[in-house]
């Protein structure tokens, strides 16, 4: 299955403490590794998809923007033994051609280093916007002078897998413009929790429920 979470709520989990807003993205980071090694442990997961960093996230303060531009390389650098301990191959969705030089060559290095693994695939969505990538996908089948369908549009973006499952938490019930060709037809399940106290534990208890559900995909 395809799994797509909308890590939210990382803010407003500091504030409510009284803590800097980077800190709430601190333990959401911590949070980030705690369900890709549940995922990959999980073999009915084969895809963990997560919204990291959103086209509109550039209007953010630049002292946050810029420090989750650190986290997001700090995270790799550290976690990179993480990824290779459980098999996870890491893939990026999304245009990174904004990010720093530096940023650009630790998330190639990682793919590279990870390319080969096939327990998980762990996506992570930067700079990620689905309007951006649908246009960028009309572009490229302009560019092949490719026929307009939706196996070509879907097979043009930067992911093509279809979603099975979204899990968004905070407690905010919308896509916010995250993979929305992609979930034509997945199911949902919007938690209040805050990202940086998800846990393993509440994400076990969503899949049973998933399981429950029936999927008709349009029929009967």
């Amino acid at each position: 299955m395809h799994l797509a979470i909308i890590m939210d709520g990382n803010g407003r989990w500091a504030q409510k403490r009284g803590l800097k807003r980077v800190e709430g993205h601190k333990k959401g980071a911590e949070v980030v590794k705690e369900i890709t090694t549940y995922c990959a442990n999980n073999p009915e997961i084969k895809i963990l998809t997560l919204y990291a960093f959103s086209t509109e996230n550039w209007k953010r303060p630049k002292m946050e923007v810029d420090f989750l531009m650190k986290l997001l390389d700090n995270y790799l650098k550290k976690e990179l033994l993480t990824y290779i301990e459980n098999e996870v191959k890491f893939e990026v969705i999304g245009d990174i051609s904004k990010f720093s030089k530096n940023l650009r060559e630790r998330i190639e290095y990682t793919k590279d280093k990870t390319k080969n693994f096939k327990k998980l695939t762990q996506v992570l969505a930067l700079n990620y916007g689905s309007r951006d990538e649908i246009t960028r996908a009309v572009k490229k089948m302009i560019e092949k002078e490719e026929e307009v369908t939706p196996e070509n549009i879907q097979k043009n973006l930067d992911l093509s897998r279809d979603v099975d499952l979204l899990i968004r938490t905070s407690g905010e019930i919308r896509l916010s413009n995250f993979l929305l060709w992609q979930m034509a037809y997945a199911e949902m399940y919007f938690t209040k929790t805050m990202w940086p106290d998800f846990t393993s534990k509440e994400l076990e208890k969503i899949l049973n429920e998933f399981k429950k559900r029936e999927r008709r995909f349009g029929g009967i």
